[in-house]
Parts: C-alpha cells; structure tokens; sequence
C-alpha cells in the first residue's frame, strides 16, 4: 500500500484520535475535501457533562508538509459560557504571536495552536473539573 499524503495521514490522525475518547458524542464530523491539496474539518463533540467542542480548521498541502490556514477550537460548558477558544482570527494585533491566541472567559492570551489532540485533553480536563 503506498503512503498516504499529508492530508489523509493528518485526517486518519484525527479520526484515530477521536475514536480512543471516552465519554464523548461526536455531533457533526465533516471533512470536506476541496482539492487534493486542501480541506476543511468541521467537528463538533458533546461530552457527557455537557461540555461542547467544536473544532474547525483549513487545511493545505504545501511542499513542507501540511499547514493550518486557519483553525478554531471552541469549547463550552453545559451553561452554554465561554470556557476557552482558540483561533487565528487577526483582531488581536498587539498580542506577541498574532494572530494566534487564546480566549478565555475573561482574558485573551497568546497561544500557538494547539494540536486537536491537545485540545480534546484541554476539554476532557474540564469534564473532570465539573464531576
């Protein structure tokens, strides 16, 4: 079988790290395959408690490998409040690291991206917190 591409590894990457949660729904997953080259990733997770995750990211192959084009990590409570948001969304200038940063409920930080499987930790440590 011939290797896969950076694009269909980085996706079976995903859907591997998915398929190992514990205590999770998975809503919405949609790979959207624009080009050979270039994807859109959409999923969206409830975990038991109610916390929900939604993931987006723009995904394209260039000669280095694969690069985010553009990426947002959103994670909720139960409550529907904000409990962090990662993104690329260049409307925090001043931050060292722009565009990348971290909402949180009441600050926004400089953080680079995170990997999903980061992420999903992130999340699953706030389920634990609300046991």
């Amino acid at each position: 079988m011939p290797p896969l591409d950076p694009l269909a590894r980085y996706l079976q990457e995903v859907e591997t790290t998915l398929e190992q949660m514990r205590g999770v729904v998975i809503d919405v997953y949609v790979e959207e395959l624009l080009t050979p080259a270039r994807a859109n990733l959409r999923i969206r997770l409830r975990f038991d408690h109610g916390c929900l995750l939604e993931v987006n990211e723009a995904l394209v192959v260039e000669q280095d490998g694969l690069r985010h084009l553009d990426y947002r990590y959103h994670c909720q409570d139960g409550d529907n409040r904000l409990v962090f948001r990662y993104d690329s969304t260049p409307h925090f200038p001043d931050l060292p690291g722009f565009p990348f940063h971290k909402h949180l409920p009441d600050d926004t930080l400089p953080a680079d991206r995170p990997t999903i499987a980061a992420v999903l930790a992130e999340a699953a440590e706030q389920q634990e917190g609300a046991r």
